[in-house]
Formats: C-alpha cells, sequence, structure tokens
C-alpha cells in the first residue's frame, strides 16, 4: 500500500510521521509531495529522502489538488497495483488510523476510503466551521450525507487513479470535487471512524475556511443563476398569457413548459454536467415527472395565496418559487441527474 503525503512548508512532524509508518510498517513506498515549499524547507524533505520516501518537488506552490495528482501520476507510473493512502503531513493523521483505511481499501476495493473525525473534544472555531458549512452545503448538493467532507486521510484502490487524476480542482476544492464527482459518477463512499487530532489549534493549517469552503458552493450558485434565467421566461410567459386571456392554468402550464425546456438543458450541461446522450434521455424523462409534479405544485400554491388569500399575482408567484426551489434543487440532484 503506497503512502501518499502531499507537503507544503512542512515541520518536523512530517519526519515523525515517516518513521511511526515504518515502525508500524504500513506503508511501502512513501511517497512526499513538496508544494513549492522553498529552499527554507528543503532540509526536511532531504532527509525525508535519506529516509527512504520518494520525494517530488514542485517549483513553487500550485495546491493540495496538483500535489495529490502529481502523486497519483509516480505511483501510476509505478505500476503499484496494492491501493493508496493520502495523508496529511502536520500530524493529524495517527498510525494506527492510517493502517484503519489501508485495511478498508484492500475490503472494499472501488470505494472512496474516508477517515472519518467526529470532532469531539477541543475543536478550532475555523475547523469546526468550516466541515459544518461544507458537510451542509454538500448534503443540500448532493442529497448524500457525509460527516466529515474535509478529511485529508483518505484511501483509493488502484483502478481509481484514473478517475483521481481526472476530477477537476488544484487547491483545497479538489477534494470536495471528489465527493461531488464520486456523486455524479456513482462511486460508492465508506466512512471510517478515525480520531480528531489538532496540534497546536491547528495552526499550521493552510485551509482558509471562508475562501476555500465556498467552493463548494458554485454548483449551488449556478443551479441559482439556470433557476433565476428560468424564473425570469416563467414570470413573463406567465404574465403575458394571463392577462391576455385571464386563464391561470393555462398560463402556469405554458409558461412552465417553455421554462422547463430552458431549465432541463442549462442544469444539464451547466449545473450538473452530464453530457452522455443516453443518460440525457434518462433524465429528461424523469425531470419531465418531476416539472408536472411542481407544475401542480405551483398552480395549487398560486391559486391558495393568489385567488384564496388574495395575494397579488406577482407576489404569490415569487412566493411559491421561493417554496419550491429547495424541493426541486434536492430532486433533481437526488433523482435526475
Amino acid at each position: 500500500m503506497t503512502i501518499l503525503i502531499p507537503s507544503y512548508e512542512p515541520d518536523e512532524r512530517l519526519l515523525t510521521l515517516i518513521l511511526q509508518l515504518q515502525a508500524d510498517n504500513i506503508g511501502r513506498p512513501v511517497v512526499i509531495v513538496d508544494d513549492g515549499s522553498g529552499a527554507d524547507y528543503r532540509h526536511l524533505f532531504e532527509e525525508a529522502a535519506r529516509l527512504g520516501c520518494k520525494v517530488l518537488t514542485h517549483e513553487r506552490n500550485f495546491g493540495k489538488g496538483r500535489a495529490l495528482k502529481t502523486g497519483f501520476r509516480y505511483i501510476q507510473s509505478a505500476g503499484r497495483s496494492d491501493g493508496v493512502i493520502c495523508a496529511d503531513s502536520d500530524g493529524q493523521h495517527l498510525p494506527e488510523d492510517i493502517r484503519r483505511i489501508a485495511d478498508a481499501v484492500m475490503q472494499h476495493p472501488g470505494h472512496l476510503i474516508l477517515g472519518s473525525r467526529q470532532f469531539t473534544g477541543q475543536v478550532p472555531l475555523r475547523s469546526r466551521f468550516g466541515n459544518s458549512a461544507t458537510r451542509i452545503a454538500y448534503a443540500f448538493t448532493t442529497g448524500r450525507r457525509i460527516h466529515d467532507t474535509q478529511t485529508g486521510l483518505r484511501g483509493y484502490s488502484a483502478d481509481m487513479l484514473d478517475w483521481l487524476c481526472a476530477v477537476p480542482g488544484e487547491r483545497f476544492e479538489y477534494e470536495m470535487n471528489m465527493l461531488l464527482h464520486a456523486k455524479s459518477d456513482r462511486l460508492s463512499l465508506l466512512e471510517v471512524p478515525i480520531e480528531t487530532v489538532y496540534i497546536e489549534r491547528n495552526q499550521s493549517s493552510h485551509f482558509h475556511p471562508i475562501a476555500d469552503s465556498l467552493r463548494v458552493y458554485k454548483p449551488i450558485l449556478k443551479f441559482s443563476c439556470s433557476s433565476a434565467a428560468s424564473a425570469l421566461l416563467d414570470y413573463g410567459l406567465l404574465l403575458i398569457i394571463y392577462y391576455a386571456t385571464g386563464h391561470l392554468l393555462l398560463a402556469v402550464a405554458v409558461a412552465r413548459i417553455f421554462s422547463a425546456l430552458f431549465n432541463f438543458v442549462m442544469n444539464r450541461k451547466l449545473v450538473f454536467q452530464q453530457n452522455s446522450g443516453q443518460a440525457a434521455l434518462g433524465s429528461a424523462a424523469k425531470y419531465f415527472a418531476l416539472v408536472l409534479l411542481i407544475l401542480l405544485l405551483n398552480y395549487g400554491f398560486i391559486d391558495t395565496l393568489h385567488g384564496m388569500a388574495g395575494l397579488p399575482l406577482l407576489a404569490a408567484k415569487l412566493l411559491t418559487e421561493g417554496l419550491l426551489f429547495a424541493f426541486s434543487y434536492w430532486a433533481q440532484r437526488k433523482f435526475v441527474y
């Protein structure tokens, strides 16, 4: 089992981890990627090489995602076929937890294995905030629940290396993109509980909880833009047809059909990035079944709010769309794409 350690400006804890791995005979070989740490840290990587590790070096800092991909490509070229464990260099991952992930990789080939911290005890605020924010966003985006979306301790069987190199992302967003693409590519995830370790309140972490966490919200933002454009088309057609005919059901139905066609194309290409023609046919059938359900809910809510409660039509429409937005996103992510 190969241990892959991406490292940027490490300290002595990197060498401690290497010695622990060697003492426990967990990984052979150990591959370390120096992600442009610079001359001040060269002695640490030279010592790691003397300890028998393979050290790959970036001339400048490209980000954790790029460092991981560099390691994956090297492992591919070396012809290793027994799986990869990725661990951080800051002392947060204990040898016994790394062994636990290695065992899970062997027992569950083809699964993405996640070392899941339970966040008990003294957890730094920025770490608790970052994990909570991305956990909620991931669950909303994919319909899957993962306890620890930001764990750096992960395991993969060797046949996943091509897929890992194809996942987009260069920095911390890469690991989140991996989880998002695992859902769309129908890969199984398995969480294995590990210890929660924060040394010096995680001061050495290069993760920026706000800036880096925001990257996971991109699919939701794209969905919001697609929905907003579709809503403008829907509102315009609704008002034109209703005031021209005075028939609410006709106006709602025609407006929703045309806006739904537009929304389907936008979501398939822009939001969920489904390009397969065969998959598109299956998605289209499920999507328009969902459209029919939302159409009925849409009419029912508008009729109640406008016809019975006396709200202006535009206000009733806006309130209805707000109520159905979250349901529509969840249903498309969970069942359609």
